[in-house]
C-alpha cells in the first residue's frame, strides 16, 4: 500500500467514526437509555414537610445516645465525689434544702435524663 492510499483509508476510517458519532449524539439528545425522561432543567418544588421529617429523624438518632450518656464516671464507686452532699436547715420552718436532689441521680449513675430540671427538657427532643 502506498502513503497515499493509508491516507486516503484513514480519512475515510475517521469520516465513518464522526459519522457514527454524530449520529449516536444526536438519538442521545432525544432519548435516554432505559426510556426515561429527559431531566428537567428547573429545580422541582421543595418539600418543606419531608426535609423537617427527615431531619427530626436523623437529629433523634444523634441526639439520643447523649440522653442516655453516664455523665459521672465514677457513679457507684468509693472514689465518687458527688456521693456526698451538703444540706441546710433553714430557721424559718422552711424543709431542709441539700444537694442531693441534683448529685442524686448521677451519683446513681444516671445521665441528662435523670436530673431534675435537665430531664423534662429533653424529654421534648426526638426519641
Amino acid at each position: 500500500m502506498s502513503r497515499k492510499t493509508t491516507g486516503a483509508l484513514a480519512a475515510l476510517g475517521t469520516a465513518l467514526l464522526l459519522g457514527a458519532a454524530t449520529a449516536q449524539t444526536a438519538h442521545a439528545a432525544t432519548e435516554q437509555p432505559g426510556g426515561l425522561p429527559l431531566p428537567a432543567t428547573h429545580l422541582q418544588p421543595t418539600d418543606a414537610q419531608g426535609a423537617l421529617g427527615g431531619t427530626t429523624a436523623g437529629l433523634g438518632y444523634a441526639i439520643a445516645p447523649a440522653k442516655d450518656l453516664r455523665l459521672d464516671p465514677w457513679a457507684g464507686s468509693s472514689a465518687d465525689l458527688l456521693n456526698n452532699g451538703v444540706a441546710v436547715v433553714p430557721d424559718n420552718g422552711v424543709g431542709p434544702v441539700g444537694t442531693g436532689t441534683v448529685t442524686g441521680p448521677l451519683s446513681a449513675g444516671g445521665g441528662a435524663k435523670n436530673l431534675p430540671l435537665a430531664g423534662p427538657l429533653l424529654t421534648a427532643l426526638p426519641i
